[in-house]
């Protein structure tokens, strides 16, 4: 087992420990019997923070280690809107932490690395950008990359790794030290882009600033991509679509970690119940804690220009999902959120487990399986999930993007709902957050404040 795959495995919370309890937060059942909601304060009560930005509870802190329009250490400027993020283990025990930027298409620049009217777009070369639009006006979304001291809590470095993309909102880490940024964008040249968008990019995790080759992965599908997790043992990958009517996907790359070299795009289906609506919004078509036996359906055209992937995956029996949002693997399963599903529209958490022989000979033998964990009906629960991430503990850690109220939760592998954190000062969606390799950070951001910060306290109160 390489250090790359040791670390993956132990990021993504691959312990023994399992989620088997975790249905027990939905309020209700589809029989309308009332469930215990069980809610516990491993860290205790949140405090006020005195600066009115942040609630943590007593013994954490917070420090602001990245705001949109500082200047960085290549002499562009961090770019609004952080989203997505992943850490990475760096040289002499520095953390390479990379960070998507869902700023949208306009003209303009004002959000982006280049400031107002792209004024610094010219420190890059041409071929840097994705898409260097129409009359210079390049793609505004991309990544940031962040090297990190953890043992100072102080950044190292700071540059902009992927350019002239669009809205990258979610993605996920790889076992080969890279992160795969997703366009929650799809559309076809016009006044404003030169180039076609709703797509996949890799991002090389390093410390030296550089930019990655911007080449979009277009095997993996043309659509409103929203986050991407990847099983290490099977080298499949699996990817959330952001749309009322989206499915689930999987990649099976031709070439384990060369993801350019091609592979094959699948649409997840419920053996025996093709196009079931796992919404949940007309009717309880799926039960919380029910498990489903699954098959994959092989997609055709997946470069449409369309954006038709999720109307034809249905018809053809493909299970239907409410806004899949944020995607992590973790203690031997993906777990991802869907952010209006559910009868109340306050989201619903799901599990796959892979089959033995994940896309492999045999694994129609033994099909992986999906399983409703989370289906919220009560809002100071959970409302609205969107990024997600396991901690190196084995609980969820679960960021909220909702309009009154945006809360940090954790989830116990016992199924107890705890509150980590609470936006105190914007209403702004929370987002990204990722532990460091050494377990003693968490990464998050404020999107609309376009900040990032690194939460550092007694974590160790969690492992009892």
């Amino acid at each position: 087992m390489s250090i790359s795959r040791k670390h993956f495995l132990r990021q993504a919370g691959a312990l023994t420990l399992g989620f088997s309890g975790l249905h027990i937060l939905s309020s209700c059942t589809s029989s309308g019997g009332v469930t215990e909601k069980l809610i516990t304060d491993p860290f205790g009560p949140l405090q006020s923070d005195p600066a009115g930005l942040f609630n943590l509870p007593e013994g954490f802190s917070y420090n602001i280690i990245s705001t949109f329009g500082d200047k960085m250490d290549d002499g562009l400027l961090v770019p609004h809107r952080p989203d997505g993020m992943a850490t990475f283990p760096g040289p002499d025990g520095l953390t390479i932490l990379i960070r998507n930027h869902e700023v949208n298409a306009a003209k303009g620049g004002a959000e982006s690395a280049f400031g107002e009217n792209f004024a610094l777009a010219d420190r890059l070369d041409p071929d840097e950008f994705y898409d260097p639009g129409q009359d210079n006006n390049p793609g505004q979304g991309g990544t940031t990359t962040v090297v990190y001291d953890t043992e100072n809590q102080k950044v190292v470095r700071e540059f902009l790794s992927l350019a002239g993309t669009i809205r990258n909102c979610a993605g996920g880490p790889t076992p080969w030290n890279s992160w795969l940024t997703c366009e929650e964008f799809v559309s076809n040249p016009d006044d404003v882009y030169a180039r076609r968008h709703g797509y996949v990019f890799e991002v090389p995790a390093t410390s030296e600033i550089g930019r990655a080759r911007p080449i979009p992965i277009k095997s993996m599908g043309r659509f409103n991509h929203e986050a991407v997790a990847v099983d290490p043992d099977s080298n499949a990958i699996y990817l959330t679509e952001d749309d009322s009517e989206g499915l689930l996907y999987r990649f099976i790359p031709d070439t384990p970690g060369q993801l350019l070299n091609g592979g094959t795009l699948q649409a997840l289906a419920i053996r025996e119940r093709p196009g079931l609506d796992t919404r949940n919004w007309e009717s309880q078509t799926v039960d919380v804690g029910e498990q489903l036996q699954t098959e994959w359906i092989d997609m055709e055209e997946v470069d449409s220009p369309e954006d038709d992937l999720r109307y034809r995956g249905f018809e053809d029996g493909a299970a239907r999902f409410a806004r899949g949002e944020g995607m992590w693997y973790g203690n031997d399963a993906v777990y991802f959120a869907c952010t209006n599903g559910g009868p109340e529209e306050l989201g619903q958490i799901w599990k796959y487990t892979p089959s033995d022989s994940e896309a492999a000979p045999g694994e129609a033998d033994h099909p992986g399986t999906l399983e409703l964990f989370v289906e919220s009906m009560d809002s100071t629960i959970i409302e609205n999930a969107d990024n997600l991430t396991v901690a190196p503990w084995g609980d969820l850690i679960v960021c909220e993007d909702t309009g009154e109220k945006q809360d940090l939760n954790g989830i116990t592998p016992e199924g107890k709902v705890y509150k980590l954190g609470r936006n105190a000062k914007s209403n702004s969606e929370l987002a990204g957050a990722t532990f460091s390799p050494d377990g003693s950070t968490l990464f998050m951001n404020i999107q609309h404040s376009g900040l990032t910060m690194a939460i550092t306290g007694p974590w160790q109160k969690a492992r009892g």
